[in-house]
């Protein structure tokens, strides 16, 4: 038998009968996505329809976010008296997503109101020094800071010294102490409790955006016209909110659920352009994917590269032809921050293997020239790949400059409490608990990897580095039909903390010989059997597993996600591959499962049909 490929940990989640019956007949549904729901244990039985709903109704007020009252006052008497605004943001698309909600909203105001992002090559995170004295010298009288400031101390104080008032608004992890601004309104602020603490910037932004639309209305129910920008503000906010990567429960499903509606219906004109180069307007519907893997990279290649001004250009423009000429210009911005990214992720694997820190517990990389608008997503990528937690660190090329480090986190490690505990190695840190930035001299970086490394040892083994797949049931080919996957689809969108569902197939044959496909024949495809059913499967960038199935013997298990492809009119179903084993492997180690939660026994099908 062949050397067995996994790196996974399968985890079944294991559900409640009880409940999953409950759930089917409070919601109506089938008893497919009942199981899936009862699995999760997300949501309390009696909100569950709410959950499938999602209605825009069930937002909270935006008063009952912290501070946002006051925020929203001082705001409303800077538009009236006609005093400059800035609306300083950062250069990620959580960042541009929540300036242009907020410049948008201002502008259709008339407010005396501008922008200012972060040049990240130049200025990095956050309030910097020198562009406040700027926006002082410009006459500026009043600072909303969105997705940054909240450990921005020093240049609140500033702000203050210069005589301009301030408004903080921020969701990354806070410091002990808090920066004197006017007003902060943050979801996790001490002082200031909120039900959902997982809004990202551009939530937060649109939270204070409704609220200045309805102190300027006089009422809770705004005028037409602004609720006419907030329906449209509901697309650029989910934007933010998927690319962020924060939990898509709660008021996030809600925002994102209704986002992309209005993203098909009634996109900004920047987005609607971008959305015709990447061909997503063919499509009847859009997923929080879309957004995922093609706006939003395309957003972050102009911030990474140093351009976060025209992706806010590109949300705000109401100019069709300048719309059409920055979406195609960030749309090749991508295509080179692609190339870097494979450039810098090929280097970043020599560099582990010729170390020999493939058994290390954390990995702290290093190199000279690599573009530091780049090494987030290659830390991602060696983050998942190696199932730990990665930091790589970019070294100026004139070695006057500190290295600018970019984090990922992997296996539950609370990343910024990790960095915080070796900071005095450090020139400056920031971000939360799955992904951080910090800058450090390039002598320090040794001694920085070890206690780094140490002190993520102590959080787990290196036995315990495999990484697990939650799978919410194993399920036979014969119930993969359209129908099925459209009731599934009742729970989307999803993304982080509430993933498209990974569903398992066992004992399963391959009709034909698997094939390579694509760029460089990077992916995967075969024809899946089972049972006399016949459907296609796919794996993106595991075009090895041609060679590695064709060594096995089968029959095989299968974990994948489910989808509807659609093409030229026809729809089928398809199967993404997330991993395999052969089934004797499963046979051999089913006892050691935590559960199992097999499909068949919950809709009536015989458990031996297999």
């Amino acid at each position: 038998m062949a050397k067995p490929h996994r790196k996974h940990q399968w985890i079944f989640r294991v559900f409640d009968e009880g409940k999953c019956e409950e759930i089917a007949r409070l919601a109506g549904m089938s008893p497919v996505v009942a199981q899936i729901l009862a699995g999760r244990d997300q949501i309390p039985l009696q909100q569950i329809q709410s959950f499938l709903d999602s209605p825009l109704m069930d937002l909270r007020a935006p008063e009952s976010l912290g501070n946002v009252p006051a925020a929203a006052q001082l705001i409303l008497e800077h538009v009236r008296e006609q005093k400059r605004i800035c609306i300083y943001g950062d250069y990620d698309a959580d960042g541009m997503t929540a300036t242009a909600v907020l410049y948008r909203c201002l502008t259709l105001l008339n407010a005396n109101v501008g922008y200012f992002l972060p040049n990240r090559l130049d200025d990095g995170y956050g309030l910097n020094n020198q562009a406040i004295e700027q926006l002082a010298q410009d006459g500026v009288e009043l600072i909303v800071s969105v997705d940054c400031g909240i450990t921005s101390l020093e240049q609140v104080t500033l702000a203050k010294s210069l005589g301009m008032k301030i408004v903080v608004t921020d969701h990354h992890t806070m410091k002990s102490e808090l920066p004197q601004a006017d007003a902060i309104v943050h979801p996790q602020h001490p002082d200031q409790p909120y039900p959902f603490e997982g809004l990202c910037g551009a939530g937060v932004a649109f939270k204070l955006a409704w609220a200045v639309c309805q102190l300027h209305s006089g009422a809770e129910r705004v005028s037409p016209q602004l609720k006419s920008f907030l329906m449209l503000a509901l697309g650029i906010t989910a934007i933010g909110t998927v690319a962020d990567v924060v939990p898509l429960l709660d008021e996030n499903r809600i925002l994102v659920k209704h986002g992309l509606r209005a993203l098909k219906d009634r996109p900004v004109v920047g987005i609607a352009e971008l959305m015709r180069i990447t061909k997503l307007d063919q499509k009847p519907s859009l997923g929080a994917d879309d957004i995922g893997f093609t706006l939003a990279p395309r957003l972050n290649a102009s911030g990474r590269l140093g351009q976060a001004q025209l992706g806010v250009e590109l949300l705000t423009t109401d100019d069709p032809k300048r719309a059409k000429d920055l979406a195609e210009y960030i749309h090749h911005l991508n295509d080179s921050r692609d190339s870097l990214e494979r450039s810098i992720l090929k280097q970043a694997r020599q560099q582990i293997k010729d170390e020999h820190w493939e058994d290390e517990s954390a990995l702290v990389l290093a190199g000279r020239g690599w573009h530091a608008g780049v090494i987030g997503i290659v830390a991602a990528r060696i983050a998942e790949q190696y199932h730990r937690p990665t930091i790589i660190i970019s070294l100026d090329q004139m070695h006057t400059k500190p290295g600018t480090g970019s984090a990922r986190s992997a296996l539950g490690i609370n990343l910024y409490d990790a960095i915080e505990q070796c900071q005095d190695h450090l020139l400056g840190f920031g971000g939360h608990r799955a992904a951080a930035g910090l800058r450090i001299n390039e002598d320090q970086i040794a001694t920085f990897r070890e206690e780094f490394n140490r002190i993520v040892t102590e959080q787990y083994s290196p036995e315990e580095r495999t990484s697990e797949l939650q799978i919410d049931a194993e399920v036979p080919l014969s119930q993969l039909t359209i129908q099925t996957l459209k009731e599934l689809g009742q729970l989307a969108p999803f993304g982080h903390e509430h993933p498209q569902p990974l569903l398992c197939a066992s004992e399963v044959e391959l009709s034909g010989e698997p094939k390579r496909m694509g760029k460089g024949d990077l992916h995967f495809s075969c024809q899946l059997q089972q049972h006399g059913i016949r459907l296609r499967a796919v794996a993106f960038g595991k075009g090895d597993w041609v060679d590695e199935l064709q060594q096995a013997t089968g029959p095989f298990d299968f974990v994948f996600r489910a989808k509807i492809n659609e093409f030229n009119g026809r729809r089928s179903v398809e199967l993404h591959l997330v991993d395999w084993q052969t089934s004797r492997e499963r046979i051999e180690s089913e006892n050691s499962l935590p559960g199992t939660n097999k499909l068949e026994t919950s809709v009536g099908i015989n458990p031996d049909a297999r």
